[in-house]
């Protein structure tokens, strides 16, 4: 992958985290015209976010399963408490790592908590590392390989 492809997945991740961090605060009565509204205001056009778009599409539609598969993992430790933007990070990273077998699994993880530092407090990363990493011990294949 080049650098500009590099880039500009890291700025679809940015964007899928900013839509379903709001996503998750309020759902909106129509998902494609929101969704509109979202990519017009960004910097660059709509088709640059194209993997981000495929990200937030992808997590809403398996968010109850990742969900689901979250609060198995975060033991101890209520769903409702776990702050929304670290919520969505997670969303994302186990979206990829279980429906996006191009992309190796450290490599969400990486994403995630690279995300993690830039969005939400300094103890998060431990948290949402720990958890993304008890899904990829479970994927079942080698998680520095896209297949």
């Amino acid at each position: 992958m080049s650098k500009a492809q590099f880039a500009q997945r890291r700025d679809g991740r940015v964007a899928a985290l900013q839509y379903l961090f709001a996503w998750s605060l309020n759902h909106p009565a129509n998902l494609a015209e929101d969704l509109k509204v979202f990519f017009a205001d960004m910097e660059q056009p709509r088709e640059h976010y194209a993997f981000g778009e495929e990200l937030i599409h992808g997590v809403i539609e398996h968010q109850a399963e990742i969900d689901a598969q979250i609060k198995s993992l975060a033991q101890n430790w209520e769903f409702d408490r776990i702050a929304k933007i670290d919520l969505a990070i997670m969303r994302i990273a186990m979206f990829e790592m279980i429906h996006r077998k191009d992309i190796p699994p450290v490599v969400s993880i990486n994403e995630a908590i690279d995300l993690s530092k830039q969005f939400s407090n300094a103890d998060a990363k431990r948290f949402i590392n720990g958890i993304l990493d008890r899904v990829k011990d479970q994927l079942g294949r080698d998680a520095r390989k896209a297949e």
